[in-house]
């Protein structure tokens, strides 16, 4: 079997969908599929990463706002490679371009969309959604439904990794739908991994004491993660409790971080840990994971953090809703650190040893990495996908 996998959003920068295309390449070598991954880059080339898998970089310009990311602009450079591969599954990883640019594409290949992206929860959602219905936003924003239903018409799947986004889909005309949530690497992130070490030296990196509460948040600093709330609720729970707050990641959001950081000296920025191991170390030695982002198609961090028996406080609707556990998570009205706060303070009254005993429990039950993309291809081969590619 040859896939190959239109990558819009891939950046050797790091993010949710780099960790997703190493996956795949990784699976590839295992299961035997022939894997091609075709990415916008600095400059046109190929690169072979293993017996299975390639990447082929098309010369693309960045992004204007922000600059570590490209876009494909070359329509004809991608059918060339496609007629050139043939693959028996084509997958688009963005509704923009992406999407219309496979659509397009005269091949008779099985033609998958893999939602990586929510445009109108990231951007409309965010803007309008205190003050107007979904119903009315979507109805606001008919343009992007309208292309949307036109370029899912020429596709076999629309792959969605959690109920709330492919629902959302349904309801606005896009029915081919199949829910695959995404997987972890099982071999990476235990409860086991937890250190009572490492998260005194977290705590004190945050000026406070072995007997604080230590929270982590993972993710890029884009407006749409919502950082600047996290720190205010964070701030105003720790007013009350000593709470240490480790935001890791990096992007053009930091400025607003600091800002709402105010010098605070319990709330700690540390850039994107590179080393794996001791990234899997940091958020099994948190007392709780906090996220601020209601707009994830899944929120791998989120995962990532479940896979390591980590106590989660997570926005009640979105992509991380899937991760909602009452025996171990507390949840908030996404967008308000108000009741954020008071997540936060719920958490952290609750019977600590009791709360973590689940955490462990829980995470046994996160897919991994290859019960992902096993569901995902025999999606992609069964009987009503291979007759319309046929």
């Amino acid at each position: 079997m040859k896939v190959v996998d239109v990558s819009a959003f891939y950046t050797p920068h790091g993010g949710g969908v780099r960790t997703y295309v190493e996956n795949k390449i990784n699976y590839a070598l295992k299961s035997g599929i022939d894997l091609v991954v075709i990415i916008p880059g600095a400059a046109n080339s190929i690169e072979q990463r293993n017996s299975n898998a390639r990447v082929i970089s098309i010369a693309s310009p960045k992004l204007v706002f922000d600059g570590r990311y490209r876009y494909f602009n070359n329509t004809n450079a991608i059918h060339t490679i496609l007629d050139r591969e043939q693959p028996d599954i084509v997958e688009a990883s963005s509704p923009w371009r992406t999407a219309n640019i496979v659509a397009d594409w005269r091949g008779k290949a099985i033609k998958s969309l893999f939602m990586h992206a929510d445009p109108i929860g990231v951007y409309a959602d965010r803007w309008f959604g205190n003050f107007a219905s979904q119903n009315r936003i979507d109805q606001g924003f008919d343009a992007y439904w309208r292309h949307l239903r036109r370029a899912c018409s020429h596709f076999d799947a629309v792959i969605c990794a959690n109920p709330e986004l492919a629902q959302r889909l349904k309801t606005n005309g896009i029915s081919n739908t199949s829910i695959i949530p995404l997987g972890v690497d099982a071999g990476r992130f235990s409860p086991q991994l937890r250190s009572e070490d490492l998260r005194q030296k977290l705590l004190r990196h945050c000026s406070l004491p072995p007997e604080a509460r230590l929270l982590i948040g993972i993710g890029r600093f884009s407006p749409e993660k919502r950082w600047p709330m996290v720190v205010e609720a964070v701030a105003a729970a720790g007013a009350e409790h000593p709470i240490g707050l480790i935001l890791i990641g990096e992007g053009r959001g930091r400025p607003a971080i600091l800002r709402a950081m105010a010098g605070n000296p319990h709330i700690r920025i540390i850039q994107r840990v590179r080393d794996r191991h001791l990234m899997a170390q940091i958020i099994a030695s948190a007392d709780a994971l906090v996220h601020g982002c209601e707009s994830e198609t899944f929120g791998l961090g989120v995962a990532e953090a479940a896979a390591s028996g980590s106590p989660l406080i997570i926005p009640e609707q979105g992509g991380c809703a899937g991760f909602l556990d009452a025996s171990c998570t507390e949840s908030y009205r996404p967008g308000d650190a108000h009741s954020l706060y008071r997540a936060i303070k719920r958490m952290f009254e609750r019977d600590e040893t009791v709360v973590r005993q689940s955490a462990a429990s829980r995470a046994n039950r996160i897919l991994s990495v290859d019960d992902h993309f096993d569901q995902l291809f025999q999606t992609y081969m069964s009987p009503a996908h291979t007759i319309c590619a046929a």
